[in-house]
């Protein structure tokens, strides 16, 4: 069977888990070295997932103890250092387009400032290559300095010199980051990639202020990065695979955002949750309900196409379709709900990631598997988020 090529755009935490798990939360390792990051996107089912028994996160570092991975602060490989990035020709998807009279421009320096409409999939976007560059680097400083075996449970005041150096290069490293991706901000063409762009340098700025006196708490604001920081990735190797554009036309377009939204003329670079959201607790039981109610379809192989399965698996697939679907559906409801601009857009978005996923599922093929990963990185990046708030 041919795979996919690796994504070239993006990172993903490389933790494995113990025994299969949950479409909502990162993969983990429970201890010992750090195995490296399959090829090609990264799988939307299968035992790589886990989710905590109870509602108290376990801790997320060494020693051998469990994390629970809804976005911890796990270093993010980059998945194509030896690929060749095809060069794209992208340019904004139709409904997104600046207005034709360029007042936009006069008053805002965003592309995106005139994207006042409904959210949907990215098809394209011009910033995707320079993403990749930025969440390389990142990554690779980071493994540098085996930033996922570190134990994040120790503060400041206990840290080796070896580890103060770890987190101060590591800091040094995110500052950087979202320096270079404040320039995509006002480049992408889409609302919503622009408010991830932005999260991104909130939460990152955000981490790297608090390494100095950093305490168990300020690994959410980590958390919160990688997960957006993921999320991108995976929106830009859906884009490059060709698996957004396959399916984009076939979706229904969502309603327009709940309050009616103006042209962007300013940086909005602050947390979009800075005091716990009254609907984190439903959007954090909603995943779990969901993780539990798809276990079947988590046991199947994501590497093996449409054309393959089983009379079995595809039971599973058609038993799971409807699923995902009125999950989507609760996640733009809930979205909707929290009458936070932000968060409804992460909401939407991946709502309407799960609903490709579900549009391409009768004829998937492994890259379709970044439209699937898309979800669930825009719901850990939200779950972590109302964690740092809380």
């Amino acid at each position: 069977m041919t795979m996919p090529p690796p994504g070239p755009f993006g990172q993903q935490p490389p933790h494995g888990g113990p025994g299969g798990g949950s479409p909502e939360l990162w993969p983990q390792y429970p201890g010992g070295p750090t195995p490296p990051p399959p090829a090609g996107p990264p799988p939307p089912w299968g035992p790589q997932q886990h989710w905590p028994n109870g509602p108290t996160p376990p801790n997320r570092g060494g020693g051998g103890k469990a994390k629970w991975i809804l976005g911890g602060v796990a270093v993010v490989l980059a998945i194509a250092l030896a690929v060749v990035v095809t060069v794209l020709v992208v340019r904004p998807d139709k409904g997104t387009e600046p207005p034709a009279d360029g007042n936009h421009g006069s008053e805002s320096k965003f592309a995106s400032a005139g994207d006042l409409g409904p959210v949907t999939i990215i098809t394209d976007d011009p910033t995707c290559n320079a993403w990749g560059s930025i969440s390389r680097e990142l990554a690779a400083a980071e493994e540098s300095v085996e930033w996922a075996n570190r134990d994040y449970t120790k503060p400041a005041t206990s840290w080796t010199p070896s580890e103060r150096q770890m987190y101060e290069s590591v800091g040094k490293a995110m500052s950087t980051a979202a320096e270079n991706t404040a320039k995509l901000s006002g480049q992408t063409p889409h609302r919503v990639m622009r408010e991830l762009y932005d999260q991104f340098i909130a939460y990152a700025t955000l981490f790297a202020k608090r390494v100095p006196s950093y305490d168990v708490k300020d690994d959410d604001f980590a958390a919160v990065a990688d997960g957006i920081s993921s999320a991108l990735g995976r929106i830009c190797t859906a884009v490059a695979l060709n698996a957004a554009s396959a399916v984009g036309p076939l979706l229904s377009e969502p309603e327009g955002p709940s309050a009616e939204l103006r042209p962007s003329t300013d940086d909005s670079t602050q947390r979009f949750i800075e005091n716990e959201n009254a609907v984190c607790d439903d959007w954090e039981s909603n995943a779990k309900q969901f993780a539990a109610r798809v276990e079947s379809w988590q046991a199947l192989d994501p590497n093996i196409p449409s054309t393959d399965w089983t009379n079995e698996q595809r039971s599973v697939v058609d038993d799971v379709r409807p699923v995902m679907s009125a999950n989507a559906d609760e996640l733009e409801r809930l979205g909707r709900q929290s009458q936070n601009p932000t968060f409804e857009d992460f909401a939407i978005l991946a709502a309407q990631y799960r609903r490709a996923f579900v549009t391409a599922l009768p004829s998937y093929t492994p890259a379709d598997s970044s439209l699937s990963a898309t979800s669930t990185y825009l719901v850990n990046s939200v779950l972590w988020a109302c964690k740092a708030a809380s």
